[in-house]
């Protein structure tokens, strides 16, 4: 796969680089898009090869067997996760929003208190707040440029009608991969409280070194888990929103399966052809040479970036989204994000979109060609040139 092949996307009715002038000021004709979370490169052959066969065959009907889906979806997350997908318990979303909203609504009830551990992936506040339920922000702590939780702090200030956990793993935006240790102390954290625990694992191939743990595996918490994964940014087809929801416990997962079917929900078939062929040997050897680019990627941003004196990027260990803190500088994030977007013409997310802990940072989206991140930094470092 040639990830350095610029593929122009504008004019192509793209979230990422179509809209980025009107959100951000920002003219895709000269400017970097670097903010909507999804890359700029063509999915695997094997997914090109299965949607040509779609488009061969001309008849776009109802989606039916779900057999090598579910195939597909067992033999991945067995062979890069150690994980035993339970079969019957796989739902399919319209992808992982929609899937914690389907969570929120199916689980709990107005008026209820969801917990984020943040700053965090901004949809789910969107979702809990569009659903009537009350966001509970418990901060994550920033040890010098690293996420840790404090649950000795969580356990103190927990309001009563905390009913659910929302929880992003790998962790968006900051890129942290959470220990073993970490998950259990998490499970141990939602079983004191009574809590049911959402974990959205979407980023889980995306890792650079370390080892993803997935909530499943951790004992003693799977009737009150919820599991969600997608092949979308592994794959870049979040166009498909296809995600699963997936529950091992037979009480939640019966509950869940009522709520699909009085909303009368059901798949893409676009979606589900290219989960299912991207869920393969194939596959797997693509994700493997997209993490050695995306690795190197992120060296270069990390180092340009950090050269700037005040300004510092999360170490990533998952995801392609960089994390950066700008708090150092001394400057508003406001006259911040006026550099950012009128001289270095970059589009990216403003952090305190992500919640309380965001509010000096933006992030970055380094799923891109080598080229762009040479030129992100290069106009980074320029707008920043009398900090020097």
């Amino acid at each position: 796969m040639n990830f350095d092949e610029h593929i122009d996307r504008r004019n192509t009715h793209s979230a990422k680089w179509d809209t980025m002038e009107m959100l951000y000021g920002v003219s895709p004709n000269d400017g970097l898009s670097m903010w909507v979370a999804d890359m700029d490169f063509r999915p695997p052959k094997i997914v090109q090869d299965k949607l040509t066969e779609l488009l061969d065959h001309g008849v776009y009907g109802y989606f039916g067997d779900d057999g090598p889906y579910l195939d597909a979806i067992q033999w991945w997350m067995k062979h890069r996760h150690g994980w035993e997908v339970p079969r019957d318990g796989v739902f399919t979303t319209h992808g992982l929003v929609n899937g914690t909203a389907m969570c929120i609504d199916t689980f709990t009830t107005p008026g209820d208190g969801i917990v984020l551990f943040t700053p965090v992936y901004y949809a789910f506040a969107k979702v809990i707040h569009a659903n009537n339920r009350e966001v509970i922000e418990l901060p994550l702590f920033n040890d010098n440029g690293r996420y840790e939780m404090d649950f000795e702090a969580y356990d103190a200030v927990l309001p009563a009608h905390a009913r659910m956990i929302v929880l992003c793993s790998p962790h968006n935006p900051g890129g942290r991969i959470w220990s073993r240790t970490e998950l259990e102390q998490v499970a141990a954290f939602a079983k004191r409280h009574d809590l049911i625990l959402v974990s959205d694992e979407i980023h889980h191939d995306l890792t650079f070194g370390l080892k993803h743990t997935p909530m499943a595996l951790i004992e003693g918490i799977s009737d009150r888990l919820i599991m969600m994964t997608a092949s979308t940014k592994t794959f870049n087809i979040a166009g498909s929103h296809t995600g699963n929801v997936i529950i091992e416990d037979p009480d939640l997962r019966a509950q869940f399966s009522q709520r699909m079917q009085g909303l009368g929900l059901s798949p893409n078939a676009f979606g589900m052809h290219m989960a299912t062929a991207a869920y393969s040997p194939e596959g797997a050897k693509w994700v493997d040479e997209l993490v050695h680019y995306l690795d190197e990627n992120h060296k270069i941003f990390n180092a340009g970036i950090n050269a700037i004196p005040g300004v510092k990027t999360m170490e990533l260990e998952s995801t392609y989204l960089a994390w950066v803190d700008f708090s150092g500088t001394g400057m508003p994030l406001t006259d911040v994000i006026e550099r950012v977007q009128k001289q270095a013409k970059i589009a990216a997310n403003h952090g305190p979109t992500y919640g309380s802990g965001g509010e000096n940072f933006l992030r970055f989206n380094i799923g891109t060609t080598r080229k762009n991140i040479e030129r992100a930094v290069a106009n980074m470092q320029a707008a920043f040139s009398d900090l020097q």
